[in-house]
C-alpha cells in the first residue's frame, strides 16, 4: 500500500494529451479508419465524410485523464527495494532509462465543452479544453546516484519541464470522392497558460576531476498567459470496400502558439488597474513571490565550485540564484515566443465482418514533447458488436521495449443517447506493471434512429419503373412487337 501511495504521488503533479475519448483509449488509439463524427477530428478528418447518411451528433459532455511515466511501476519499486543491486541490475536501470531519455512523468487532461462539439453532413465543429505538461529528470542523475562519479566525468543534469493549457476550437469538414475522401481541420488555438524550461538557452552539468568535483547549470524559465495560434489537420480515407478502409492523417500539419501579446485572456485576470502582472490580478503566476508578466523572464543559475574532501564544509562550495529578468526587445516591448503545437503522423486500416470491427494503426511525432514521441507506435484494436446497444472494445499497443498499452472499454447506444466508457494500462498489462492509466467517459447525443450504417451487403434492389411506361414483361406487349424491337 506505501508503494502504491508512493507511485500516485510521485505521478500526480505532471500531466500530458493528445485530443482524446472513450473509445480511442479502449482501442489503443487504432482509430485511424474508425473514429466517428465529432471524435474523427484529432484523428483523421476525412472519416467526417462518411456520416453524411447518418444523423447528426452532440457531445454533451465528457472529460478524459491520465497519467504515466516512463520507469516507475509497483513491480520496480518492489524490484528496487531490498538488497543492494548489483553492477548488471544497475546497468539494466541505466540503459533503461538513457534510452527513454531520462525518467520522465506524463499526465492527460481534456474537458469538451458541452453542446459546442457537434457534427452533421460532412461538416463538424469541435472545441475542447486540454492541458499538457511534462517533466524530465536527466539519466545522468540516476548514474550519479548509482555508480558514483568514478567513471562518469561529464554528466548531463539538464532538467526538462513543460506545461501548456489550450483551449482547441476546430472547424472541419470532408469532401467525398467516387473511392475516397479527403478531410480537413482548422484550429483556433487560444492559449490559457504556458511555462516551460527554453532548452536552447538552458544547460547543466556535473563534471568529476581527479582532484574534485564542480558542475554548474543555467535554467532559461519562460512563461505566458493568453497566447494565440493556429493549427491544421490534413486527412484522407478510402470508401469501404469488402469491408476494408485504409487512411493517412497528419495531425497539427501547421501548429503554433504566439505568447506574450494582448489578450482578452489578460483583459479577464487584470484587476482594477486593468494591466496583467501586478499583484491585484486575479491570477497571475509567480517567481519568487514576485507575478510574472508578458515583460520579464525567470532565471535559476547554480555553481558548485571545486567540491574536495578537505572542504567538505565549507559553505561556499555551493551557490545559487533565482531572479526575475526583463524580457524586452531594443523598443522596450515584450518579446513574443512561438510554441510548436507538435504533429503526429497516423496511418492504419480497418476491417469490418458483420458484428466485428479490427482497426490496426501505426503512428509516430517528430519530437519528444508534451503529447508527441518521436517513436513507431503500433496498435491494434477490435470492437465487437454481438449486442448493438451495448458494444465491446479491446485494444494492444505496441511502442519498443516495455511501452505498451492495453486498452479497453464499453458503451452504452440506447435510441439517442450515447455513453462511452474506456479505460487503458500505461506502459504495461497488468496493474502491479503498469506505470500510468488512462480513463475516459464521453457523454453524446443523436436522434432515435441512432448512428446506424447501412448494411453493405443489402442488395440495392431494381430501380423502379417510371410512371405510365410499358411494362416490358407483360406478354400481350411483347407479341406486339415487330421482330426487329424484340431484338
Amino acid at each position: 500500500m506505501l508503494r502504491l501511495i508512493t507511485t500516485t504521488i510521485l505521478l500526480l503533479p505532471f500531466v500530458v494529451a493528445q485530443k482524446s475519448d472513450p473509445r480511442t483509449v479502449a482501442l489503443a488509439g487504432a482509430t485511424t479508419t474508425v473514429a466517428d463524427g465529432i471524435y474523427a477530428v484529432g484523428y483523421n478528418p476525412a472519416l467526417i465524410a462518411y456520416q453524411r447518411e447518418k444523423p447528426f451528433m452532440m457531445q454533451v459532455g465528457g472529460f478524459d485523464f491520465g497519467m504515466n511515466n516512463s520507469y516507475i511501476s509497483m513491480a520496480k519499486l518492489n524490484f528496487l527495494s531490498g538488497d543492494t543491486l548489483d553492477s548488471a541490475e544497475k546497468t539494466a536501470i541505466l540503459n533503461r532509462l538513457e534510452n527513454n531519455g531520462g525518467l520522465s512523468f506524463r499526465m492527460t487532461g481534456q474537458a469538451a465543452l458541452p453542446a459546442i462539439n457537434f457534427a452533421a453532413g460532412n461538416m463538424a465543429i469541435t472545441s475542447n479544453l486540454m492541458y499538457f505538461s511534462s517533466y524530465t529528470m536527466p539519466a545522468g542523475m540516476a548514474r550519479l546516484i548509482l555508480e558514483g562519479n568514478a567513471n562518469n566525468p561529464n554528466i548531463d543534469m539538464t532538467f526538462a519541464y513543460e506545461i501548456m493549457a489550450v483551449n482547441e476550437t476546430a472547424f472541419s469538414f470532408a469532401i467525398p470522392f467516387d473511392s475516397y475522401a479527403l478531410g480537413i481541420s482548422v484550429k483556433s488555438l487560444q492559449g490559457l497558460l504556458y511555462m516551460g524550461v527554453d532548452p536552447d538557452s538552458s544547460k547543466a552539468d556535473f563534471t568529476t576531476t581527479p582532484f574534485a568535483v564542480h558542475g554548474s547549470g543555467r535554467y532559461y524559465i519562460r512563461s505566458g498567459v493568453g497566447g494565440k495560434g493556429w493549427g491544421l489537420d490534413l486527412g484522407i480515407a478510402t470508401k469501404e470496400i469488402n469491408g476494408m478502409r485504409f487512411g493517412v492523417s497528419l495531425i497539427n500539419a501547421l501548429g503554433v502558439i504566439k505568447w506574450n501579446e494582448p489578450s482578452f485572456i489578460k483583459d479577464l485576470l487584470a484587476g482594477k488597474d486593468g494591466e496583467y502582472g501586478n499583484s491585484d490580478d486575479v491570477w497571475h503566476l509567480k517567481w519568487g513571490g514576485k507575478a510574472l508578466s508578458d515583460s520579464v523572464a525567470a532565471v535559476y543559475t547554480y555553481n558548485i565550485d571545486s567540491l574536495r574532501a578537505d572542504n567538505l564544509s565549507s559553505r561556499t562550495i555551493f551557490s545559487s540564484k533565482s531572479e526575475v529578468v526583463y524580457n524586452l526587445d531594443e523598443n522596450g516591448k515584450p518579446k513574443p515566443f512561438n510554441i510548436r503545437y507538435p504533429a503526429i503522423f497516423r496511418m492504419g486500416m480497418s476491417y469490418k465482418k458483420d458484428a466485428l470491427l479490427i482497426s490496426s494503426d501505426i503512428t509516430t511525432g517528430f519530437e519528444n514533447r508534451l503529447y508527441a514521441n518521436s517513436r513507431w507506435r503500433w496498435a491494434i484494436g477490435a470492437e465487437l458488436y454481438r449486442y448493438p446497444v451495448m458494444p465491446l472494445r479491446l485494444g494492444f499497443a505496441w511502442e519498443g521495449m516495455d511501452r505498451t498499452e492495453l486498452g479497453m472499454g464499453i458503451g452504452f447506444h440506447g435510441g439517442p443517447v450515447m455513453i462511452d466508457l474506456g479505460f487503458s494500462f500505461k506502459s504495461g498489462m497488468w496493474v502491479h506493471t503498469m506505470k500510468g492509466f488512462n480513463f475516459s467517459l464521453g457523454f453524446t447525443m443523436t436522434d432515435f434512429r441512432g448512428r446506424k450504417v447501412k448494411d453493405s451487403n443489402e442488395p440495392d434492389g431494381p430501380s423502379p419503373v417510371p410512371e405510365g411506361a410499358p411494362d416490358i414483361n407483360n406478354p400481350e406487349i411483347e407479341n406486339s412487337l415487330t421482330d426487329e424491337n424484340k431484338q
